[in-house]
């Protein structure tokens, strides 16, 4: 008998002991911030979710189902499996082109941590200028529409939560004034660019309509070490590296004198993360307030790997970069120049500097030399497995 009673005293101990963690991680859940970040496996999705992971937030990432597994390259060293204790970053499929999908999201993580998002990223999207002429309504779709459903999901669901909606430079386009700022027209040029006018004219609206804290980061360009490889920057870092341990003979590049204001991303989505600190909602220009042309930028690239090249002296499509050995390793390609180009786009990032506290840690020649030096060591592992006999 004292056996049996002295057993249901250590069991109702360990119930209890059992309710107080349960309740312990769920307070502490609950004490969290936790953000929502469409785009999550992207360059700017992945920095966000470091930096916010590192301020203590539970991060909730939107990602698009496809035939083939979608990438989660750049945030793999940040996933844990949801069994695990300690884990912080989470994956939902979602698709923003689906309304549902986007609803459905919200509610799974109102299930799990019992509240809704406190901030939404709205970073997803067709990014790349040029294949916006290709693409232009699916790129529409995406881009525009896929802002707009974020925020009726936003309005019908979780009208308190703060939304972050990534706009663009090119929506400046065929510039009014150089540099732009937040009272510079839009005048859009490229299928990419009409859409994010829509997105941010519609974020605008949804704050002022239904008093939703709703905020557009103009971001200007921002590069990175995790850059798709289909942007020019990364093509050059990476074509270049590739060439110069002999990997490859040349790389086609398109309009070289384009002019940019490049930044890099990991500056750039701690703009965005203040921009949701403010206690009102507004829009930003975001960029380092210098600018540079592609040619600076393929120049920059050579100089840091040690390469001497030069020009033939053409201009368009009949020019070409050449080695001191006389062999040609940059040419130009037609394909890739656009429709209609847009010249020049220079930030003036005034207004975020004063009222966010904002201003770029990483400059122009650094941001060349960091990807270089990555691609650089990513092409001489590539180049010691080529050359590696096999041993079995």
């Amino acid at each position: 008998m004292e056996k049996e009673f002295l057993k249901s005293i250590f069991e109702l101990i360990l119930f209890k002991q059992t309710i107080f963690k349960n309740l312990h991680l769920l307070t502490s859940a609950m004490e969290k911030k936790t953000a929502l970040i469409t785009g999550i496996t992207g360059q700017d999705g992945s920095y966000l979710a470091e930096l916010l992971l590192n301020k203590g937030y539970l991060v909730y990432g939107l990602v698009r189902r496809s035939s083939t597994e979608a990438t989660t390259e750049r945030i793999d060293h940040l996933l844990k499996d949801v069994h695990e204790s300690g884990a912080r970053i989470f994956r939902h499929y979602a698709d923003l082109t689906d309304t549902d999908s986007i609803i459905s999201s919200l509610m799974k993580i109102k299930e799990e941590t019992k509240k809704l998002p406190d901030e939404i990223y709205n970073l997803g999207a067709q990014s790349h200028v040029r294949i916006s002429f290709d693409t232009p309504i699916d790129t529409s779709d995406i881009v525009g529409l896929g802002a707009l459903r974020m925020l009726r999901a936003i309005k019908l669901i979780c009208p308190e939560t703060k939304f972050y909606q990534a706009s663009s430079s090119e929506m400046f386009g065929d510039v009014i004034e150089t540099p732009q700022s937040e009272k510079t027209p839009f005048n859009p040029l490229s299928p990419y660019a009409c859409a994010k006018v829509f997105a941010f004219n519609i974020t605008k609206m949804y704050r002022n309509a239904y008093g939703i804290h709703a905020s557009n980061g103009i971001l200007f360009n921002h590069e990175s070490e995790r850059r798709g490889v289909n942007f020019v920057t990364r093509k050059i870092t990476r074509g270049l590296a590739r060439i110069s341990l002999g990997l490859q003979d040349k790389i086609f590049l398109g309009n070289l004198e384009s002019e940019r204001d490049w930044g890099h991303s990991k500056d750039f989505v701690n703009a965005m993360w203040l921009i949701l600190q403010q206690d009102k909602p507004d829009d930003y220009v975001i960029g380092t307030g210098e600018k540079h042309s592609v040619r600076e930028f393929l120049e920059e690239t050579a100089k840091c790997l040690g390469m001497n090249i030069n020009s033939n002296g053409e201009k368009g499509v009949n020019e070409k970069y050449i080695d001191e050995n006389g062999k040609v390793i940059v040419e130009i390609d037609p394909h890739f120049f656009r429709p209609l180009e847009v010249k020049t786009l220079l930030a003036n990032p005034e207004k975020a500097k004063k009222i966010l506290g904002w201003e770029p840690k990483i400059k122009f020649k650094e941001l060349a030399q960091l990807m270089t030096e990555h691609d650089f060591k990513l092409a001489e592992t590539e180049a010691y497995l080529k050359n590696r006999k096999r041993s079995w």
